[in-house]
């Protein structure tokens, strides 16, 4: 009984020490006062609790479904990372810009000087860039993963590549070629001139790779801004099972990159080529991107992807329904 009296006053001392530690928020110099006990005591009674298990730390957030949103997707993906934020009804400029900002936050968070950023273009990109923000310049390169489209600020990845590199204080290093050649012999050639060979030796070897996800639906997809597919084009496309654009690639379900003669007269990355890379953040909003992004992790080109709420609802539920998680 004399042992279990000890115990039950002990406990019930540990027990005071930690709600006025944890609950009341009082340092353990103001507890050792109002108890009567040296600081040195209170830090041995918080250690015991500890140990005991009488602290269960519980941190919630207003955003709790996101969360676990993030949590399902890292589980079933095999992701090592993901982001969701709220997605906004009848907006989908307002939600790409959400996701964009969110996307800029990870990467200023995760940035180290001597860091290479190698980008896509994109409306995806481009809302990144438009909203990263540095408290102080950082010695990073920023680096184009692709020839460019001249015509649409999203498309003219080496003007982004300036872009994000002013914003963080970094140096841009362009390429000065175009997306797509006349042809594969000059794509070839192209992509053997010492410049831009050397520009993709460099964004192969990327600490961060930040790259869209494209769609081919609907009709005003943005890799139709990249090139005007013809309407039979478009439907020969879809019949040949065609669902989405990575790097301007045009790929299946599985992830293989589809047989359609655009995608060799790419002058950029393959996406098996950001395997060297660090990190592959792929960044997408909308509905729309749910088959797409399924192929990209089906072809194993992420380790992070941030993204809405609807859309990651739609890739969550389309990927348990096949039971395929890439």
């Amino acid at each position: 009984m004399l042992d279990e009296r000890r115990d039950f006053d002990l406990i019930r001392q540990i027990h005071a020490v930690l709600v006025l530690h944890f609950i009341e928020g009082l340092k353990q110099s103001e507890i050792a006062e109002r108890l009567n006990l040296s600081t040195s005591k209170v830090n041995r009674l918080i250690t015991q609790g500890r140990r005991e298990g009488m602290v269960r730390i519980d941190v919630q957030s207003p955003f709790q479904a996101l969360l676990e949103l993030e949590a399902a997707l890292t589980k079933v993906t095999g992701l090592k990372g993901a982001v969701v934020t709220p997605s906004v009804s009848g907006s989908a400029e307002t939600t790409l810009n959400r996701v964009g900002r969110a996307a800029a936050n990870e990467l200023v968070s995760t940035l180290r000087d001597g860091d290479v950023i190698a980008i896509t273009g994109g409306k995806a990109v481009s809302a990144i860039v438009q909203n990263v923000a540095s408290e102080r310049a950082m010695d990073v390169t920023v680096v184009p993963l692709t020839g460019g489209v001249q015509g649409k600020y999203h498309t003219d990845v080496n003007h982004l590549a300036i872009q994000l590199a002013e914003r963080l204080g970094g140096t841009p290093l362009l390429m000065h070629a175009p997306l797509f050649a006349e042809n594969r012999m000059q794509r070839d050639m192209l992509m053997g001139v010492a410049s831009i060979r050397e520009v993709l030796d460099v964004a192969r070897q990327a600490s961060v790779a930040l790259v869209g996800i494209g769609s081919i639906e609907p009709e005003g997809s943005s890799y139709y801004d990249l090139y005007p597919v013809p309407e039979v084009d478009r439907k020969m496309l879809m019949a040949m099972g065609v669902v989405g654009e990575f790097l301007a690639h045009l790929t299946h379900i599985d992830g293989s990159i589809a047989n359609y003669a655009l995608n060799s007269r790419l002058v950029a990355l393959a996406p098996q080529d950001l395997r060297h890379c660090k990190r592959v953040i792929g960044v997408a909003a909308g509905p729309e991107k749910a088959l797409p992004i399924q192929s990209v992790l089906n072809g194993g080109f992420l380790n992070s992807l941030i993204l809405d709420e609807d859309t990651a609802l739609t890739v969550l539920n389309k990927l348990k329904g096949t039971g395929d998680a890439g």
